[in-house]
């Protein structure tokens, strides 16, 4: 049986895609206002894993990160800095792509959400909330200076991903 904290980030990942599909819904145009919705969404995802979810997992595992924490930050900075620049049909295929792979390790079978419900124990419920409460984030305007794209290719290559932008 899937745990609070499972079920709440694997519910915000569906609406995420939601919002990204609907972004990119029509092959000329990218519809800026269910874009920006899921910048601002995902942002405050990540923000949720990386300064509560992965915290409270090493804290549990006597101060020792996850095994897979570290393919989990490289694909968040991935993801933040393809949401840096005005979002492109190749940017929105490369998040995509980055999703595409980064989504099923911590909803799968031994993945991060699960790891996290059995490490919690008995703080589940709290750490859920402190997940439900969280705040949001502020997000910049899009960056599209002239070091953007290739700062946001190393990062994709410093990941393991050969996507073009």
């Amino acid at each position: 049986m899937l745990g609070k904290i499972y079920q709440y980030l694997a519910d915000d990942h569906a609406r995420l895609d939601a919002l990204l599909q609907r972004a990119a819904a029509r092959p000329d145009t990218i519809d800026t206002s269910a874009y920006a919705e899921f910048r601002a969404g995902l942002l405050k995802h990540i923000a949720m894993e990386e300064k509560i979810l992965l915290p409270a997992a090493q804290r549990a595992r006597g101060g020792e990160p996850l095994p897979i924490a570290v393919k989990l930050r490289l694909d968040h900075g991935v993801l933040a800095a393809l949401l840096v620049p005005t979002p492109t049909a190749s940017i929105i295929a490369a998040i995509r792509a980055v999703l595409e792979a980064h989504n099923p390790i911590e909803e799968g079978p031994g993945g991060l959400y699960e790891q996290c419900e059995e490490l919690a124990g008995a703080k589940a419920y709290e750490i859920f909330d402190t997940l439900r409460n969280a705040p949001e984030v502020r997000v910049n305007p899009h960056n599209d200076g002239p070091n953007v794209l290739e700062a946001t290719r190393r990062t994709l290559k410093k990941a393991g991903y050969s996507l073009e932008i």
